[in-house]
């Protein structure tokens, strides 16, 4: 039966690194998963933002 090169290289990079998909895990935990938003701290943290000027370096 016919195995790509790309197929025989990742049954290889398993066979050699068993902890590999364990840190592809955390590395999208850390990167991609995010917690739930919190309806209520989102409103306080736009009702508690001071708007900013068009331009911030322009003085008053």
């Amino acid at each position: 039966m016919y195995e790509s090169d790309i197929t025989r290289f990742i049954k290889e990079l398993k066979q050699a690194k068993p902890t590999l998909e364990e840190e592809q895990r955390k590395g999208r935990a850390l990167l991609w998963d995010k917690q739930p938003i919190d309806l209520e701290e989102r409103a306080r943290q736009k009702a508690s933002r001071v708007p900013q000027q068009p331009y911030v370096y322009q003085s008053e």
